[in-house]
C-alpha cells in the first residue's frame, strides 16, 4: 500500500482520490487555506461542495493547518491547485516536499518571463522547490478528463507524463483501474504545452452559441457547425505549432493531451460560455467585470499570458508575426474588446513558424 497526500482539495484533485482508494491505497487529502469549507464537509461525511458526491470514506480530509502531517511519509504528493495558485504552492513545496518522494501534478498553465519566454507549470514548481528538485520526481496527468465523471467512476483516458520512467510506471499502477486508462510518456514537455494551451482555443468554441443567439436560430435546423469545426482545426494546428516550438514532440497533440482535451473543453464549462457572451456581441471586458465577475476563467488566462508573450517575442525578432494566428486573434478580443471578426484568410497557411 502507497501513500498519496492530495494537496488541494477542488474537484479534479479530489475526482482523482476515486482509483487511488479503488487499488486500496492510504489518500490524505489537504486543503488549502481556501478549502475549510470542502474540508469540513469531507470530514463530516457530506458531499463534496464542487462534485455534489460523496469521497471515498477513507480518503483522509486534513485542513491546511495541517499540511506539514498530511504529506509526512507520503510518497506521492499530488498538486492540485488551479493555474492561479502555482506561485503560492511552489512556495509551500519548497518547506514541506521531502527528498524521495514523487510530485504528480494536475494544474495546468503556463507562465512567461519578462521577456516573453514561456514556461510550463512543472518548470515554474521546479525553480520555486530549489535544490531539492532533483531529489524528487516530477511527473503530470494530462488528458481529456471532466472531475464530475471521474467522480461518478465514468470510463476516462489519460496520459501520465514525466521524464523518469520508472516513476510513471509506478504512478500508473496505482491509479489504473477498469474505469480510469492510463498511458504514460516522457514527452513532458509536449503534453504538458498541449493541455495547457488547448484552453486558449476552447474559448473560441463558444462563439458560434452566440452569434446564433443574436439571430434567434440557436434551435434551427443549421447551425454552426462549419464555423466552430473550422476554429477547432485551427486551434490544433495552433497546438502543433506551440508543442513543436517548446521543445516538445509535436506528434503529441494528435492525442489525449492535445485535441483530445480540447475537444472535451470545447463541448460545454466557462470558457465556452464566456465566449457565447462575445459571440452574442457583448464586449469581453464586460463580460469580466460584470456578466461572468468572479468566476475563474483559466482559458482567457492562458490567452492573456500567451498572447502577451507572442507580442513581446515578436518585437524582439524571435518569433515571426505570422505565427500563431488565431492566438492573436483572441488575445485582441479579450485585451481590447476587438470586434468578432475572424482572420479566416491567416489560417491554415503553414508558414506561421517559417
Amino acid at each position: 500500500m502507497s501513500t498519496i497526500a492530495v494537496f488541494g482539495a477542488g474537484v479534479m484533485a479530489s475526482a482523482l482520490t476515486n482509483p487511488v482508494r479503488d487499488n486500496g491505497h492510504q489518500v490524505r487529502l489537504i486543503g488549502t487555506h481556501l478549502d475549510d469549507d470542502i474540508i469540513a464537509s469531507v470530514k463530516a461525511g457530506r458531499p463534496h461542495p464542487g462534485l455534489q458526491v460523496r469521497l471515498d470514506p477513507g480518503v483522509e480530509p486534513y485542513f491546511f493547518a495541517q499540511a506539514e502531517a498530511g504529506l509526512a511519509g507520503a510518497d506521492v504528493v499530488m498538486v492540485g491547485v488551479n493555474s492561479f495558485g502555482v506561485d503560492w504552492m511552489g512556495g509551500q513545496l519548497s518547506r514541506l516536499l521531502r527528498p524521495g518522494q514523487k510530485v504528480l501534478i494536475v494544474t495546468k498553465g503556463l507562465q512567461a518571463d519578462p521577456d516573453g519566454s514561456l514556461k510550463i507549470l512543472p518548470q515554474v514548481l521546479r525553480q520555486a522547490v530549489g535544490d531539492l528538485a532533483d531529489q524528487v520526481t516530477w511527473s503530470a496527468i494530462v488528458g481529456p478528463c471532466i472531475a464530475g465523471e471521474l467522480a461518478c467512476r465514468r470510463p476516462s483516458c489519460v496520459v501520465f507524463a514525466g521524464e523518469d520512467q520508472t516513476s510513471l510506471d509506478y504512478l500508473s499502477d496505482l491509479y489504473r483501474t477498469d474505469y480510469y486508462h492510463v498511458w504514460t510518456s516522457t514527452d513532458f514537455i509536449g503534453h504538458e504545452v498541449g493541455a495547457a494551451t488547448k484552453n486558449i482555443f476552447a474559448f473560441a468554441q463558444g462563439f458560434a452559441q452566440g452569434l446564433l443567439r443574436t439571430q434567434g436560430l440557436e434551435a434551427g435546423p443549421h447551425l454552426m457547425h462549419n464555423y466552430s469545426a473550422a476554429l477547432f482545426a485551427q486551434g490544433s494546428r495552433e497546438i502543433h505549432d506551440f508543442i513543436a516550438w517548446l521543445g516538445g514532440d509535436p506528434a503529441s497533440a494528435d492525442g489525449l493531451a492535445g485535441v483530445g482535451d480540447m475537444y472535451v473543453t470545447s463541448v460545454g464549462g466557462r470558457n465556452v460560455r464566456a465566449g457565447a457572451l462575445v459571440g452574442a456581441g457583448v464586449p469581453f471586458s464586460e463580460v469580466r467585470d460584470q456578466r461572468m465577475r468572479g468566476v475563474t476563467l483559466e482559458g482567457v488566462a492562458a490567452i492573456t499570458v500567451v498572447g502577451q508573450a507572442l507580442r513581446r517575442l515578436t518585437a524582439a525578432g524571435r518569433l515571426p508575426a505570422a505565427a500563431f494566428p488565431l492566438t492573436r486573434f483572441l488575445h485582441r478580443v479579450v485585451t481590447q474588446d476587438a470586434p468578432l471578426e475572424v482572420p479566416w484568410s491567416s489560417f491554415f497557411g503553414g508558414d506561421g513558424l517559417k
